[in-house]
């Protein structure tokens, strides 16, 4: 299966719908009279539908098992035409498209086999996805976003050539799987007011974003929040506390980190972490749903 433990959970919708087309209007009628020997058929399927949705997993190979926390089948005739719609939503990492095309299948499946022995000629058709929401579906289109982007590392080591820089370079990895281009890239010491004069520099160059990794830690020499929250003309604690709770889920040491986000003006600066792991986590966390700032009548 896909990997998708760098995923974020984001609301899930999916609706799908199949046809079962009968040959003749006494089946219909018996459908509709609840004249069906077999019984009452839209509550058999509904059933049905229902126990293929959570069962997905269990026989699409490559489907995750998820939390199904909504599902509605619904019906409707038209003509010799029973039409099924399927509705499931999520709050999880990945899609349940899936899951609704699978159980509108075993519903329509369903009113076949109950239908079949009043009507030969009953055939399934046309299943398909009308509709589905979240995750790349409705914010993909933000990583189309290219902010002027500059990514800077506070580290004594690197910067005095003792250890090489492993977290900036994930972060341009990132940001190049997002076509944002880097135009700069600069190693500093964990100064203040080293940190304070690149950011000020970085200001007035125009750049929109600055990604600085290193320095959020407890140790003496962790001092990037100290550089950067006084610059600040307005923090975002929601982006550090998403980052935050994101790298909770996946080690118990997240809580100790500082990172901070915030504008100095027109310039949008994220101080994360130093350690590769935890700026590649953090980068996952955020992005690319931090560059909706950048849409029309968002940036500040």
């Amino acid at each position: 299966m896909r990997d998708i433990t760098d995923k974020i959970h984001t609301l899930r919708y999916a609706c799908a719908t199949a046809t079962v087309q009968v040959s003749q209007q006494s089946t219909i009628d018996a459908l509709l009279e609840k004249r069906v020997p077999k019984g009452d058929v839209f509550e058999m399927a509904k059933t049905a539908g229902l126990l293929g949705i959570k069962r997905t997993s269990d026989t699409i190979p490559d489907c995750h098992p998820l939390p199904v926390e909504f599902a509605a089948l619904h019906f409707r005739v038209e003509g010799l035409s029973i039409i099924l719609e399927v509705e499931v939503k999520t709050i999880y990492k990945t899609g349940v498209e899936v899951e609704a095309m699978y159980g509108a299948t075993v519903a329509a499946v369903t009113v076949y086999d109950m239908l079949k022995p009043l009507d030969p000629h009953i055939e399934i058709n046309a299943v398909k996805l009308l509709k589905k929401t979240g995750g790349k579906t409705q914010y993909g289109e933000l990583s189309q976003k290219k902010p002027r982007t500059a990514v800077l590392v506070c580290s004594d080591t690197v910067s005095q050539g003792k250890k090489e820089d492993r977290a900036g370079k994930a972060i341009i990895a990132k940001l190049s799987s997002l076509e944002i281009p880097v135009e700069e890239y600069s190693v500093i010491p964990d100064e203040i007011d080293i940190i304070q004069s690149k950011i000020l520099q970085l200001e007035a160059a125009d750049f929109q974003m600055l990604i600085i990794t290193g320095g959020t830690g407890l140790a003496p020499r962790d001092v990037t929040p100290e550089a950067v929250r006084p610059l600040l003309t307005r923090e975002i604690p929601g982006i550090a506390e998403a980052i935050r709770a994101y790298g909770q889920q996946r080690t118990p040491y997240s809580m100790l980190s500082r990172s901070v986000v915030g504008y100095r003006n027109k310039l949008l600066i994220l101080a994360l972490p130093g350690s590769t792991k935890g700026a590649q986590e953090s980068m996952d966390a955020v992005f690319p749903y931090l560059l909706h700032v950048f849409g029309a009548g968002k940036h500040v």
